[in-house]
């Protein structure tokens, strides 16, 4: 997986290069020979998040006095990459550790951070968060959710759709109006707790073109009574504000996925054509291989070294909304780009499901649709201008 040969990013300190060790390897041993029955079974299994938590692979970046490593965000992307690396693009870690967890560690309160940051570092809860509903997806200020105060609690209905963790979430951040009127400023996050939540139902896991083993979920609120200290912090009318700052966060967990993706996808694909025949000669020797796989590692290179760099201004506080936006665009199309030209270099097998080349390609595309679909990142940039 070393095909860029490029050196370690300046923000890859002693402590990370020793994560990045221990990650790889406990992911090798213990998820990496498993995806195939998973991807088979439709599934990946519930321990697979406690096992992760033992392992010091949930909330990283938490402080320890929530249950998490004491990290940054530097942490979440060695992680996230080295699950990448190894195939396992349908674990939503990536969401749990790296945008749930956040938005309690920064808007909840010191009760709310207590109560649930120690369960999703350490795997005994899974997170989610729910966005998108049938009828919106990226105009998050028209969902039609509502949570409704009556009295000492509020009263939650509405549907979400493409929910990451869908089927496994135990901790459920929802979008909702808690006033139906407002747009922006009536938006209010209300976290749900599966398990004490009547009028909660998980709808059918949704058959996807790509991310096949992803719970990827439908989910229904039908006068679900919440106590009111499940508010995310202590004021209605935040929910808007609170998700457009840490958007640019998420955004670079996608195009640093993307990024990965793309790395393993080379990487594969030079061991192949260096093996495969054709005409008397390896496929690597013929001109057109050569030049397709030197576009491929450009652009991945080329991608690499531009999110290293927003890393390692997002570390400093400095990353803005248009560069995040920047990153997850150019990644993601980048992505569709080299995981086509590789797929076409395995010829007939590139078209097949047990070529792990064929998944990268399905799992690709819906890499520029979520987190803010690439023409939302096209208006965000353009607005910078």
């Amino acid at each position: 997986m070393e095909a860029l040969n490029l050196p370690r990013p300046a923000w890859m300190s002693e402590d990370l290069v020793l994560l990045e060790e221990q990650a790889r390897r406990f992911i090798g041993d213990e998820f990496a020979p498993h995806l195939d029955r998973w991807h088979e079974k439709g599934m990946y299994p519930r321990e697979v998040w406690t096992q992760a938590g033992q392992a010091g692979l949930l909330c990283a970046s938490m402080p320890e006095e929530y249950g998490g490593s004491g990290g940054s965000f530097a942490h979440e992307a060695v992680i996230n990459r080295a699950l990448s690396l190894a195939g396992f693009d349908t674990f939503g870690a990536p969401l749990h550790s790296g945008i749930v967890a956040p938005y309690i560690l920064h808007y909840g309160t010191e009760e709310q951070k207590k109560r649930w940051l120690p369960k999703l570092a350490s795997g005994e809860m899974v997170g989610a968060i729910a966005m998108s509903e049938p009828g919106a997806g990226s105009d998050l200020q028209n969902i039609r959710t509502t949570a409704v105060r009556k009295g000492n609690r509020y009263l939650l209905n509405g549907s979400k759709t493409f929910i990451t963790n869908g089927q496994h979430a135990d901790l459920i951040v929802v979008v909702a109006k808690t006033d139906p009127q407002g747009r922006a400023k009536g938006v209010s996050l209300m976290v749900v707790e599966a398990a004490d939540a009547p009028g909660f139902r998980r709808g059918r896991k949704l058959k996807k073109l790509g991310l096949d083993f992803a719970d990827t979920s439908e989910l229904f609120f039908e006068d679900v009574s919440l106590p009111a200290e499940n508010l995310l912090g202590l004021e209605e009318g935040q929910g808007f504000v609170q998700l457009m700052k840490e958007l640019p966060q998420e955004r670079m967990i996608v195009a640093y996925h993307a990024i990965a993706m793309m790395e393993r996808a080379v990487a594969l694909t030079i061991d192949y054509v260096r093996q495969r025949e054709a005409f008397g000669k390896k496929i690597m020797e013929f001109q057109n291989t050569q030049f397709e796989l030197a576009a491929c590692k450009t652009e991945t290179v080329v991608n690499k070294v531009f999110c290293d760099e927003c890393i390692a201004r997002g570390l400093k506080g400095e990353l803005d909304n248009a560069t995040a936006a920047m990153a997850k665009y150019s990644s993601t199309e980048a992505l569709a780009r080299v995981a086509d030209r590789c797929l076409q270099l395995f010829g007939g097998y590139g078209f097949m499901d047990e070529y792990p080349i064929s998944r990268i390609y399905r799992d690709a595309r819906v890499m520029r649709i979520y987190a803010g679909t690439n023409e939302i990142m096209k208006l965000l940039i353009a607005r910078s201008l």
